[in-house]
């Protein structure tokens, strides 16, 4: 049988915590990465505002502004109740 020193080529008693370390360097090089689907660009193509709908949308804000704005509570409601109705 034969001994060899520590010199070896096979023996490394750090090989462990190399590869720890190089394990967690990958880790930490990765970054975050965001994919929209076609689905979702297709969404945001359809959202484009119109001159009515921005109007409309200011003149909401005007009247929130002045305090002229009223909710109606049974409408907004009845909404409420057919949108948990339809899931």
């Amino acid at each position: 049988m034969k001994i060899q020193g520590a010199n070896h080529t096979n023996f490394n008693p750090y090989k462990n915590q190399i590869q720890k370390q190089a394990d967690m360097n990958k880790e930490v090089n990765q970054k975050d990465q965001l994919q929209i689907s076609s689905q979702a660009k297709e969404l945001q193509g359809n959202e484009k505002s119109t001159n009515e709908r921005k109007a409309y949308v200011q003149e909401i804000k005007n009247a929130v502004q002045s305090g002229e704005y009223r909710v109606n509570p049974e409408k907004t409601a009845s909404k409420m109740i057919a949108f948990w109705n339809k899931r």
